[in-house]
């Protein structure tokens, strides 16, 4: 089943588009609205569907697979990973602060994607190198414009570092000259990144 074909919805969709095909189609086909009619079993399975579409969508977002279908295009049919289990296991390992463990994984990786530069971004983000996650979130998003993920943690870096000078990209100099501002600023952005990804910096925040 392509989940994104069951809800009218395009892979590239955002969460909110998804959300309201969602929403719309439940609406739609709700057993309710057919009761003691012929077409309430149908509604029922198709309502049915619908949800197992949605459920689907929101578990591979959450894992950091992106699926994309092959469908009727003449190449049989199915369905193959854009993303793949590896990245997902990267995600977990930068969540769980091993960030030598994911650095590690990301350089045994030859195929440089939009999803490596984005993550290769995150490690440097939570070392704390900003130039570098700046600059791996930016090619990111120029590889896939359509991805809020990676246009999210790009413009929540660029965002920061206006409102902290040079110094904030200063590399080693820039954590050397480092003051309370920018240390916080950093934090803040590290914060609103990692939760893109499921995770949390500051809970607090």
């Amino acid at each position: 089943m392509d989940p994104y074909k069951v809800l009218g919805v395009s892979p590239s969709a955002t969460d909110a588009e998804i959300k309201t095909a969602y929403r719309n189609l439940a609406k739609k086909y709700h057993p309710d609205k057919y009761k003691g009619h012929d077409l309430e079993d149908l509604a029922g399975e198709r309502l049915k569907e619908i949800n197992e579409a949605y459920d689907m969508i929101q578990k591979q977002r959450q894992s950091g697979s992106r699926y994309s279908y092959s469908g009727g295009s003449g190449t049989g049919g199915g369905s193959s990973y854009s993303g793949s289990s590896q990245f997902a296991d990267i995600r977990m390992a930068i969540q769980r602060g091993d960030l030598t463990r994911a650095d590690a994984m990301l350089d045994a990786i030859s195929s440089r994607t939009a999803e490596w530069h984005y993550l290769k971004g995150m490690v440097l983000l939570k070392k704390g190198w900003y130039d570098g996650a700046r600059q791996h979130f930016g090619t990111a998003a120029g590889m896939e414009p359509g991805n809020v993920e990676y246009a999210n943690a790009y413009n929540t870096v660029n965002r920061s570092a206006s409102g902290y000078g040079q110094t904030f990209y200063g590399g080693r100099q820039g954590m050397n000259d480092a003051n309370v501002c920018n240390i916080c600023g950093g934090l803040l952005c590290a914060d609103c990144c990692c939760e893109c990804m499921g995770g949390d910096c500051i809970p607090c925040c």
